[in-house]
């Protein structure tokens, strides 16, 4: 008996098992469920991808595993929170969140206080763990952005200057990290939501513009980032150096053949692949799975993108619809462009895999960003009941007029 109320109660902390799912709009159940499932294959890769690497570094080959769950644990806290709160009262603590987290990533400048890790000052050490503001503003900028841009022609020219400034700041904090590909994507999503937004379009160029200058002055004033470009237009011309970790990704893929080598089989990930359980996940999952898994994960994600889009456009409200926008961009654009650079069609970045690619922030801010994204088709099919009272009551005022 007390089992069973046990379980019923946690029932209502997880929600992909919540009985209040059953009242919702389909959208935010399909997206509720989709999460899910995407979350479940992505933890089921991590384990293999990470396995032998646990194994060597700390003599536990779940040890990867075990701390990608607690992410995981305070991520789904995170997700039930968002999907169970009215979206106006989320967006109220977005821009403090915004500011706490923008003198967060300036701290991780700060000598001594910034964890380095391979030539990159990304994060903060909390004990013995780690806290990469960078990801975690993901979901508070959409807010912020939408509230923001919705609102843009009632806004005085003051504000509106003192939260572009705010954003161009976040957007050079986490690009001297360095971090570009994280800059790139906050930009990229930052600048669709102004589009959506149907801000004008001349000052959308303008900002375009300036966004492609600033990438290419940090390509040229950090080497390494020109290095992954030109290597990845021809990994084999330096297949030792610049081009190792792109090569050995196309063999996993390649080796994956039509139904996979199965799980926990994968060559590549035994010392050959390096970055295997983050950036270059894919490769581990491509070889294990084949081209059928690949291929329904695409679906998988190509489904995702069509119901974010879906449920931006049925939005009667401009906020929604743009936080819509953004959650859709960072979790299923993000996913495109990490499986195009484990292919080989995009430029090697840092970004990760979104429920696949271990890291406790990121696992944190993919989930925030799905409930947004539930958040938004629960309350874009909710309609305003009007009961018969208040149709008489109309009928008799339109009749003595």
């Amino acid at each position: 008996m007390k089992a069973k109320v046990v379980k019923q109660y946690l029932s209502y902390f997880i929600p992909f098992i919540s009985p209040q799912v059953k009242s919702w709009a389909w959208e935010a159940r399909l997206l509720n469920w989709l999460t899910c499932v995407w979350l479940i294959i992505g933890l089921i890769t991590l384990v293999s991808a990470s396995y032998p690497e646990g194994i060597t570094d700390n003599n536990d080959g779940l040890y990867i595993f075990k701390r990608q769950l607690i992410g995981v644990a305070v991520g789904i806290v995170g997700f039930n929170f968002v999907t169970n709160q009215p979206l106006k009262k989320t967006i109220k603590i977005s821009p403090i969140m915004v500011l706490v987290l923008l003198l967060l990533i300036f701290a991780t400048l700060v000598p001594g206080l910034g964890k380095t890790t391979m030539g990159a000052s990304r994060w903060i050490a909390i004990g013995p763990f780690s806290l990469q503001p960078s990801e975690l503003i993901k979901p508070f900028l959409v807010l912020q952005a939408a509230y923001l841009f919705a609102r843009w022609n009632r806004l005085q020219n003051k504000v509106r200057l003192v939260w572009l400034t705010v954003f161009t700041l976040v957007l050079a904090g986490i690009l001297k990290q360095p971090n570009l590909s994280t800059t790139g994507l906050c930009g990229m999503s930052l600048w669709l939501v102004a589009l959506a937004a149907e801000l004008p379009l001349g000052q959308l160029i303008a900002v375009a513009g300036g966004g492609l200058g600033t990438a290419s002055l940090s390509v040229t004033i950090n080497p390494y980032q020109l290095d992954r470009i030109t290597s990845f237009l021809n990994p084999w011309q330096d297949y030792h150096n610049k081009g190792y970790q792109l090569i050995q990704s196309l063999l996993a893929i390649a080796s994956g053949s039509l139904n996979g080598a199965g799980f926990g089989l994968s060559q590549q990930k035994l010392s050959y692949l390096p970055i295997r359980s983050t950036d270059f996940i894919f490769a581990v999952y491509a070889e294990e799975f084949g081209f059928v898994g690949c291929v329904l994960l695409l679906l998988l994600i190509i489904a995702y993108g069509t119901l974010a889009l879906r449920v931006a456009i049925k939005c009667s409200h401009n906020v929604p619809r743009l936080v819509a926008v953004g959650a859709m961009v960072f979790i299923v654009g993000q996913s495109l462009i990490n499986i195009g650079v484990a292919t080989g069609s995009l430029p090697t970045t840092g970004l990760p895999l979104p429920f696949f690619s271990y890291g406790i922030n990121s696992i944190i801010a993919s989930l925030l960003l799905a409930g947004l994204l539930v958040r938004v088709a629960r309350e874009s099919n909710t309609t305003r009941i009007i009961s018969l009272k208040q149709i008489s009551n109309s009928k008799q005022t339109f009749t003595s007029k």
